[in-house]
C-alpha cells in the first residue's frame, strides 16, 4: 500500500475513482496482535500507554471486565484508520471484486435491504399509508406513517428519530447535542445489564420509578440502603429471597415487601430460573447514585445496584 487515505474530500474522492488507480477499504484488517501492537506503539504510543494502564487497573464485575476510568478517558480517541493505517508503512492490499457495504448508516442499511413494492424497508409494528422509499423500524411502539417520501423514522423504548435518509449520517450530531446536554439517554439505555441481570425503566417521574427487574439463577444484588428512596417489590415470576433489615424472608409469585430509607436489603434468587419482579421506587431523589453498599460479591464498590 502506498498510501491510505482515510475520508477523503469528495472532489479528492471523485479524482480517486476517475483514475482507476485506488482500492476502497472494505474495512477488514488482518494483522496479529504483536504486529498490531508494535505498529500502533511506534505511531500512536499514546493510546497504547493509556489503555495497558485501562487494563492493568481494571478490574472483573461478574460476566463484565471494567476498564480502569481515568485512563480510558485520557486515551486518544481516534479509529485504527487514521490512528495506525494511515501511518504504517507495513500495509499490504488484497483486491477483491465482490459488493460491499459496512452498514454504517440508515441509508446504508435501507440500500442493503429487501423492500416492498413502494421501496419501503419495514420492521415491527408498523402502519402505511403513501409512504415511499422509507425505512420505518419499530422496536416496541406502533408507528404510523403518512405521505412520507424518502425518510428515516426509528423507534425505539427511550427514543424516535426522524430524518431525511439523505442526511441519516449526521445523527451523530444530535449524539453530541445530548452528551452536551447531559442527558441520560448519552450513556444509559432503558435497559441497563449488571453481573446479576439486568432491569428495565418503565417509568421515569420525579416523585417515582418503576422498573422490571431480572436477577439470574444463583444470582444476587449487593447489600445496600438507600438514604431517599423507599422501594416495593412485587414478584412476578420465580422465587426470591429478600433481606429486608433484620428478616430473611422467601418471596414467591405474587406476594411482595416494602423497604423503607434507611433500611439495609438485599435481593436474591436461590432459583434455577430467572426471577421477575416489579420495583416501585418512591422519593425525593431517584438517583442511581443513592445506595451505600455494605457487601457485594462482585467487588463493586461504585455507585451501581
Amino acid at each position: 500500500v502506498r498510501s491510505f487515505v482515510e475520508k477523503p474530500d469528495l472532489a479528492t474522492a471523485k479524482q480517486y475513482v476517475a483514475s482507476g488507480e485506488y482500492l476502497w477499504n472494505s474495512g477488514m484488517f488482518a494483522f496479529s496482535v504483536a504486529t498490531f501492537l508494535a505498529e500502533l506503539t511506534e505511531h500512536e504510543p499514546a493510546i497504547v500507554t493509556q489503555m495497558t494502564e485501562a487494563v492493568n487497573k481494571g478490574r472483573t464485575d461478574g460476566i463484565f471486565f471494567r476498564f480502569e476510568k481515568t485512563a480510558m478517558q485520557r486515551c486518544p480517541n481516534d479509529s485504527i484508520d487514521y490512528a495506525l493505517m494511515e501511518k504504517t508503512d507495513k500495509a499490504a492490499v488484497i483486491e477483491a471484486d465482490m459488493g460491499w457495504s459496512d452498514i454504517g448508516s440508515w441509508l446504508a442499511l435501507w440500500r442493503a435491504s429487501a423492500k416492498d413494492e413502494q421501496g419501503n424497508v419495514v420492521t415491527g409494528d408498523v402502519i402505511l399509508e403513501d409512504v415511499k422509499n422509507s425505512l420505518i423500524h419499530s422496536n416496541d411502539s406502533l408507528v404510523a406513517a403518512v405521505g412520507l417520501r424518502d425518510t428515516m423514522v426509528v423507534e425505539t423504548a427511550d427514543a424516535v428519530l426522524v430524518a431525511p435518509l439523505s442526511r441519516s449520517q449526521e445523527v451523530k450530531k444530535i449524539v453530541n447535542k445530548l452528551k452536551q446536554r447531559k442527558r441520560d439517554e448519552f450513556h444509559i439505555h432503558k435497559t441497563v445489564y449488571r453481573p446479576w441481570g439486568s432491569y428495565t425503566t418503565l417509568e421515569l417521574h420525579e416523585r417515582f420509578q418503576i422498573k422490571r427487574i431480572t436477577v439470574n439463577p444463583a444470582a444476587k444484588l449487593s447489600l445496600q440502603m438507600h438514604h431517599h428512596r423507599h422501594e416495593h417489590w412485587v414478584v412476578v415470576s420465580g422465587t426470591a429471597q429478600v433481606t429486608n433489615g433484620e428478616q430473611v424472608i422467601p418471596l414467591y409469585e405474587n406476594q411482595s415487601t416494602y423497604i423503607p430509607a434507611g433500611t439495609r436489603h438485599r435481593l436474591e434468587n436461590p432459583g434455577t430460573i430467572p426471577l421477575e419482579l416489579i420495583e416501585i421506587q418512591i422519593g425525593s431523589y431517584l438517583g442511581e447514585d443513592d445506595i451505600v453498599r455494605f457487601d457485594d460479591v462482585y467487588g463493586r464498590r461504585e455507585t451501581t445496584s
